[in-house]
């Protein structure tokens, strides 16, 4: 076992690692520092710098993932759109994933069945891997990579290749052994090591890899790893795999080791603990104030499978294209007698067993329907997460367009998007969900955080009081990492209402007067049984969304596995129960909805398989839901932000991702059964838009960029004919300030 000159205190190896591009010689492999330049030990081609800086010198992007395969399945279409955009784009590979060492299909394909060589098979999935991001960056799979051996640690080394014709996109290869197994607890694997079921973890070697010999890490060894590969690429969007996966129905009898004790989960346990090192390493990261933000992305796993598919056929088809890239199905000859793909996958992707994973791709956060509000005189403020922080943007001045910002407002290890809501005095209120990583005196869990403002800054900036928890639906640390994002409502009478996930899958609430004094966790009544579920009661997905409507009643909806679900309250103020089958199509994702006048209610969301936007409407008499819209299909994912503008509010206004990954946004009259046209703001952005109006009742809309800036544009004239301004962005959030303070 080698010796570990790496277990030094957190801050000498600051000092060390903040110590520039210092070269490194140990034998014939050459170590470098990952420094801040690009690319490592070789310099770029001034055209392509030149070219980056045009397009994307303020954005940096780093995938953590466990197997080579996981951000081509789970990740794209965002991955290829980030290596294609000019901006630094590092995918790390947290194992090995050497699996059985048969590079062979599976699944009955009746392949002869080759010798066992995990060396080799992985080695294979590197090349596979490296095949796919050549196409995405130049469209060669052949196209050459300059491979070395690197130090993230002292006296540790992982593999490093940086693509020649494109050096802003790299892949880093940590090789660790990996489970081996989907489920099947492993002490020695990245969940026994996150659990301490094992104190090390040891590397696989790769056949042909740069790197010298094997490496035994602890688990502070492979935080410190990923921390200092953040500090030197320092991305503005990181995206990782799910912390937070859903338990599967049916659980196996607990294994012998109380260390390894838990759950089964739809997911591969790789992902689940890869993401968990990931947000680790975020943790101290962010401790270091970075010089510029960082927004996150988890993307859901293995449970894609089970769930509505949610792209269109052309985003899975890309996405297959690149699987069979890494697959090998081509045969091409690269070189290496180890091989050139993973045959496992091969041209399965869109026939095989695994299509399901291509024809989705789903975040963990849903994103919020509400998260730019107006403030008491006017002005607009809009919430986001950066570095796992709560911040706040504030308009100057009424209608003006420039926000000050981001001020940072507490908060820690925070996920998703915020989700505001406007008390009737004006004052608004804050909801976010927070990670708590385990540490000697508290585990692992999750719990939900709000803040009520209380009053305003000097600098104009809205400010709150301390986050308060409001706890968990399931107060069992294990069960509270599977609740779900925040969504409220506030009633006539200031009552706020809370709505989450459970971990059983159903709704939970908690009541808040005035947005205090809150009641204990309840849970609405369960949806009945969906046409064709076979009395089976269905489990929510998260992407609910919640309103109270112009009589006073309290509306809910949610997607599940098969259907649109709606409870609504009999009498304002009154807890809401489920309304039966809504018969709207089958939701491929998160719903938003906003009320109108006369007690109507509309919802907007993606259909299942099309990924095409719908609009549907419910009025209190007849009381039944009818779709009533259907846009031109854009593609995308994820929700799409929806809201009513003017005085009175009748422009429906709807906006979300397209194909391209950019803004597709409409405008219709709420009178009409017509859907808008689509128009397009060319702002790469991460999580779900929000719309708002200002003080005239035009239509605001704002992303968070993936350069971690607030984008806005503005109509010019209100209604649904009204043109729009140009897209502002924001200043850039470095040097963010402090907490805003109470006034006096």
């Amino acid at each position: 076992m080698p010796t570990h000159p790496s277990r030094w205190s957190r801050r000498r190896l600051l000092q060390v690692a903040g110590g520039g591009a210092a070269a490194v010689t140990a034998g014939a492999a050459g170590w470098a520092w990952i420094g801040p330049g690009m690319p490592l030990s070789q310099v770029a081609d001034p055209a392509l710098e030149r070219e980056a800086a045009a397009s994307g010198a303020e954005q940096a992007f780093l995938h953590v993932i466990a197997h080579a395969d996981d951000s081509l399945y789970f990740m794209n279409p965002a991955l290829e759109q980030s290596v294609r955009s000019g901006a630094r784009s590092v995918t790390v590979c947290l194992t090995g994933g050497e699996s059985d060492g048969r590079n062979t299909a599976e699944h009955g394909r009746g392949d002869r069945m080759p010798p066992r060589d995990r060396p080799a098979f992985a080695r294979a999935r590197t090349n596979g891997l490296r095949a796919a991001h050549a196409v995405m960056a130049t469209g060669d799979p052949l196209s050459p990579w300059d491979v070395e051996a690197i130090s993230l640690l002292p006296g540790f080394q992982v593999e490093i290749q940086t693509l020649r014709a494109a050096p802003r996109n790299q892949l880093v290869f940590m090789e660790l052994v990996e489970a081996r197994t989907v489920s099947e607890p492993r002490a020695r694997s990245l969940r026994g090591l996150w659990l301490g079921a094992v104190d090390v973890l040891p590397t696989l070697r790769s056949e042909g890899t740069p790197v010298q010999r094997t490496f035994q890490y602890t688990r502070e060894e492979v935080v410190e790893s990923l921390t200092a590969l953040l500090e030197r690429v320092r991305p503005t969007v990181v995206r990782t795999l799910d912390p937070n996966a859903v338990h599967a129905p049916h659980q196996p009898p607990p294994t012998d080791d109380p260390k390894l004790r838990g759950f089964q989960y739809y997911d591969h346990q790789d992902h689940i603990s890869s993401a968990c090192f990931t947000q680790a390493a975020l943790a101290a990261y962010w401790g270091g104030r970075p010089s510029r933000p960082t927004v996150v992305e988890n993307y859901i796993g293995y449970e894609a499978g089970v769930l509505p598919n949610n792209v269109d056929l052309p985003t899975a088809r890309r996405k297959a294209e690149l699987l069979s890239v890494y697959g090998w199905a081509d045969g091409r000859d690269c070189g290496d007698r180890a091989g050139c793909g993973d045959r496992k996958v091969g041209g399965s992707a869109l026939d095989g067993w695994s299509r399901n994973w291509t024809r989705s791709t789903r975040l963990r956060a849903p994103g919020s329907n509400s998260w730019l509000r107006p403030l008491k005189d006017g002005r607009l403020a809009a919430f986001a997460v950066l570095d796992g922080t709560a911040v706040c943007w504030a308009e100057t001045a009424p209608g003006n367009g420039t926000f000050s910002g981001p001020h940072r407002l507490g908060g820690g290890l925070l996920q998703g998007q915020v989700h505001a809501v406007s008390h009737p005095g004006g004052a608004l209120q804050l909801f976010v969900s927070r990670t708590v990583l385990p540490a000697p005196n508290h585990a692992h869990r999750r719990e939900l955080l709000t803040a009520l403002q209380n009053g305003t800054a000097r600098n104009g900036v809205p400010a709150f009081g301390p986050w308060e928890s409001l706890g968990t639906p399931d107060a069992a640390p294990l069960k509270s990492l599977e609740t779900g994002f925040p969504a409220a409502a506030v009633g006539q009478d200031g009552t706020v209402h809370l709505f989450a996930r459970d971990w059983r899958g159903g709704i939970a609430y908690r009541s808040g007067a005035q947005g205090g004094d809150w009641s204990l966790w309840r849970h609405l009544e369960a949806p009945t049984a969906s046409p064709g579920a076979g009395g089976r009661v269905p489990a929510v997905v998260d992407g609910l969304d919640a309103c109270v409507d112009s009589e006073g009643l309290v509306h809910v909806v949610a997607p599940s596995d098969r259907a649109v679900h709606h409870w609504v309250s009999r009498e304002a103020g009154q807890i809401p129960e489920p309304t039966g089958d809504t018969g709207l199509p089958e939701p491929g994702g998160p719903l938003s909805l906003v009320p109108l006048g006369g007690g109507e209610v509309r919802l907007a969301y993606r259909q299942s398989t099309t990924a095409q936007v719908l609009l549907a409407e419910r009025r209190p008499r007849p009381g039944a839901w009818r779709q009533s819209a259907r846009y031109e299909p854009v593609g995308g994912y994820g929700r799409v932000a929806l809201a009513a503008v003017g005085k009175p509010a009748r422009t429906v206004v709807v906006a979300g991702r397209d194909n391209a990954g950019l803004l597709r946004y409409a405008l219709s009259d709420a009178g009409q059964d017509t859907p808008g046209r689509w128009l397009t703001g060319k702002v790469p952005h991460s999580g779900a838009a929000a719309v708002g109006q200002d003080t005239d009742g035009r239509a605001v809309l704002a992303v968070l960029g993936n350069d971690g800036r607030l984008h806005v544009v503005r109509q010019r004239d209100v209604g649904a004919d009204g043109a729009f301004q140009e897209w502002r962005a924001q200043p850039a959030p470095r040097g963010q300030s402090g907490p805003a303070k109470r006034a006096g």
